[in-house]
């Protein structure tokens, strides 16, 4: 019986040794056939950069309720900014009426881009949106800046290995996310201080989205869970200098369910432990919001018609939020 996701260290791989990477692209593509998760070591990213925005969230977090509904959009259905506990129930997702997670966030996106069409039309207007960043902590934006680049450098290389895992050329998605419409959620679940409703969790079973999520988390009770083939909950590790990465809905799509999609969750944390809090930073891969999703496994019927990025991220959105309402109505 699986008991834990699989480890990968993308170290030789990312030395650029052809024979290195088409060996660790296959081990990917072994691993998302499975279960559809995966650590990462030898990933590159220094310890600064996760730990100086760890800490500038964990800062965040803590400021009386608000100071943080300062920095929530007018309109709440904005993806920037701060969103509160009660704002989102992600099970909807899928299909399962959970009452609200237990956590409240917060969402970005890049910090700039160019000035040209794709960014500037109204179309391009709904996916590159201006950040929102708190005075307090200080420097929190650019530490967020900071992470957000090295996530982007990371799942370019993981996008290039998936490739060759899939028998693709090692470079077929570089134009479909060379602009792409990637958000960044640090979530943080507070403690438990009352019984959670029939149902609750601190993250309702869903799937993502996207393509690829990369999750840095902290090993405290009431973190993330994975639903294995054979139906089973497994506990993920989510050590601080490693990252936990997934497949998402659309790579899923693509691969015309080659790879996995795979149900997760965050648990509430056992009574003896109701006091714990935790933060994870994940950073949802999303292809450009043009990008046409369409079957590229060879042989078979196609199982999905063919979606564009944006319009299943909007679908899923909508899914998803709970309080579509102005900030006067939760403040």
């Amino acid at each position: 019986m699986q008991t834990q996701i699989p480890v990968i260290d993308l170290g030789s791989a990312l030395t650029g040794d052809p024979a290195a990477r088409l060996r660790t692209g296959r081990q990917i593509d072994r691993t998302c056939t499975d279960i559809g998760f995966f650590t990462i070591t030898g990933h590159g990213v220094p310890a600064e950069v996760i730990r100086g925005l760890n800490s500038k969230a964990h800062a965040f977090f803590a400021l009386p309720m608000q100071d943080k509904l300062e920095v929530m959009p007018a309109d709440i259905k904005t993806p920037r900014g701060y969103k509160p506990v009660g704002y989102e129930a992600l099970g909807h997702g899928n299909a399962n009426m959970t009452p609200p997670d237990l956590k409240e966030y917060y969402h970005f996106g890049r910090e700039s881009w160019p000035d040209e069409p794709y960014f500037t039309s109204a179309e391009g207007r709904r996916y590159f949106i201006k950040n929102v960043w708190p005075g307090n902590p200080a420097g929190f934006g650019k530490a967020a800046a900071r992470y957000y680049a090295a996530m982007e450098r990371l799942v370019g290389e993981l996008m290039r290995l998936a490739a060759l895992g899939l028998g693709l050329e090692e470079r077929f998605f570089d134009d479909k996310i060379d602009r792409h419409i990637t958000a960044m959620r640090l979530n943080f679940y507070p403690e438990v201080r009352e019984p959670p409703k029939p149902g609750q969790l601190r993250g309702g079973a869903h799937t993502d989205y996207g393509l690829l999520t990369i999750l840095n988390g902290e090993n405290v009770p009431g973190g993330l869970q994975v639903q294995t083939r054979a139906g089973t909950w497994i506990d993920v590790e989510t050590d601080p200098d490693t990252f936990v990465v997934n497949i998402g809905d659309l790579l899923m799509r693509w691969t015309n369910d080659r790879w996995v999609s795979n149900v997760h969750r965050v648990a509430t944390p056992p009574g003896n432990a109701a006091g714990a809090k935790r933060l994870s930073m994940a950073f949802f891969h999303h292809p450009n919001y043009d990008a046409l999703i369409e079957c590229v496994a060879p042989g078979g019927k196609a199982k999905y018609p063919p979606v564009l990025s944006g319009e299943y991220r909007d679908l899923k959105y909508r899914q998803t939020r709970l309080m579509d309402t102005a900030k006067s109505a939760t403040a």
